[in-house]
């Protein structure tokens, strides 16, 4: 199902939509153009959301763009924790419902 290929149909939806492609294309090269934050730390936190989300396709774009932006491999792997901690830590916040 997830095959790097499928982002080749961008262009159809550029087509399709073309307001609301340009208003995403600008909205995501601004979010991740360094200025206070830098590069490598915005695209680490990009891989941290991916990985909370799953999103196959944002895992592999955003950790080759952050080694690309000079992300160590020890530095990806602090991120996936990070990642695995707030996810555990939202079961565990949600999970106080269930002792009402």
């Amino acid at each position: 199902m997830y095959d790097m290929k499928n982002l080749s149909k961008f262009k159809a939806l550029g087509e399709l939509a073309p307001e609301a492609f340009k208003a995403f294309v600008a909205i995501d090269a601004a979010a991740l153009k360094a200025g206070a934050i830098p590069l490598k730390y915005k695209e680490l936190m990009a891989v941290a959301v991916a990985l909370t989300t799953q999103c196959p396709y944002c895992i592999e774009i955003h950790t080759k763009n952050a080694k690309k932006a000079g992300a160590t491999e020890q530095e990806l792997a602090e991120t996936t924790l990070v990642a695995a901690a707030l996810r555990a830590g939202a079961a565990m916040t949600h999970g106080t419902h269930t002792l009402e």
